[in-house]
């Protein structure tokens, strides 16, 4: 992909047909996580997950490997939905993308694919930095009832068209959580952020790391992204 380099003031609109385009994967991509989540009440908490991911279809497939105590539990986004698996009781429990991840500050939603475009209009665009970079701040309003925060404020680099921090509104505009990209890998004509930080805004103190390790874009099984492989593979 070529830089985002204008002659001119863009159209944000288009930008964020960018910013999905570079951020999602036209095959299928898989990974593992790590999630270390610090709260100031409970301490410190690491999950590691496996992760699988296929845009074009809209689907994942997050597998538990820490701790032990959840090894096998798994969600699965498919057609119908996100569904939680726990293997003790055998049962696939229907839940949201907007909720968090495992009590972090991760979301499940944080772990699809990018979808500013159709879900968000930008209400205000200005130029600034942040750090080394220069960016555009976009002020984002959704514009359907689907998404996890109804309003958003992104820094996006100029050069690039990567998202590089996010502050999370609630619907009267009261600053929910704040994220942080720092580190993007490239992974064919994608960018990965193999590195992010959310920061809860309501709790001081909590927040939740996520490394991103084994990036690979190899084919996926079409039978990963289905209730009987989940179920089977935690047998």
């Amino acid at each position: 992909l070529i830089p985002l380099v204008y002659a001119q003031t863009p159209d944000f609109e288009e930008l964020l047909v960018e910013i999905d385009n570079r951020s999602n994967f036209t095959g299928d991509f898989s990974a593992t996580f790590t999630l270390e989540s610090k709260d100031p009440d409970e301490g410190t908490e690491t999950n590691q997950v496996r992760f699988f991911r296929r845009d074009d279809e809209d689907k994942f497939l997050l597998l538990i490997l820490k701790p032990e105590t959840q090894l096998g539990q798994g969600y699965l986004n498919i057609e119908d939905g996100l569904w939680f698996y726990d293997p003790e009781s055998r049962q696939f429990t229907y839940t949201s993308l907007s909720e968090s991840f495992e009590g972090s500050d991760a979301n499940n939603d944080d772990f699809g694919a990018s979808n500013l475009a159709p879900d968000y209009d930008v209400a205000l665009a200005t130029e600034d930095t942040l750090g080394n970079f220069d960016v555009w701040i976009l002020e984002l309003e959704a514009i359907n009832d689907e998404v996890t925060y109804p309003f958003l404020t992104i820094w996006v680099t100029r050069e690039q068209g990567l998202v590089l921090k996010s502050e999370e509104y609630s619907l009267t505009k009261r600053l929910l959580r704040t994220s942080f990209y720092p580190s993007y890998a490239k992974v064919g004509e994608s960018f990965i952020a193999d590195r992010m930080i959310f920061v809860d805004a309501l709790l001081e103190g909590k927040m939740t790391e996520v490394n991103i390790t084994e990036i690979t874009t190899a084919e996926i099984p079409n039978n990963v992204f289905t209730k009987a492989y989940v179920e089977r593979v935690n047998r």
